[in-house]
């Protein structure tokens, strides 16, 4: 009897174990370097003060637009077939600033931003920016807050 009782204690110890090494580590938290130049980033929606402008025509050309971010610090747009004037389409450089709360661009995303924006969220799969920008026929900056996915 003992020896049984012994035997299911050693193949109870063994099982525990055993399941215990089976577990699966959880993988570190990307970085944000890393979120954001993991892919491509498109357009998915934006708002003014709030309201929704996805669909305003004084931003249709960067709706089409692709953006890359490379880990080395460089990035491009590419502009798709509505073309803004000025174009946004070219080569730039970034870096996170403030803690990596902001992301500084040497070329803005809007033809009527700057390259400061505030990183709302960025995630696997998404990417909000913030940035006061004239939106005609207004003369007055509003803030605007653009959500990018891959």
């Amino acid at each position: 009897m003992q020896k049984q009782f012994f035997s299911f204690i050693l193949l109870s110890a063994a099982l525990i174990v055993t399941g215990a090494g089976c577990q699966k580590d959880s993988a570190p938290a990307k970085t944000k370097t890393e979120l954001i130049t993991q892919a491509s980033w498109k357009f998915s929606s934006a708002s003014a003060s709030g309201t929704d402008i996805t669909d305003n025509s004084a931003i249709a050309c960067i709706k089409d637009d692709v953006v890359i971010f490379s880990s080395n610090g460089t990035g491009s747009i590419t502009e798709g077939t509505v073309v803004c004037s000025p174009t946004t389409a070219g080569s730039f450089t970034w870096t996170f600033q403030s803690s990596e709360t902001q992301l500084m661009m040497s070329s803005g995303i809007y033809p009527a931003g700057s390259g400061l924006f505030t990183i709302t969220a960025l995630t696997e799969t998404s990417l909000t920016i913030t940035q006061d920008v004239i939106i005609p026929p207004s003369s007055t900056a509003v803030p605007v807050t653009a959500v990018y996915i891959h």
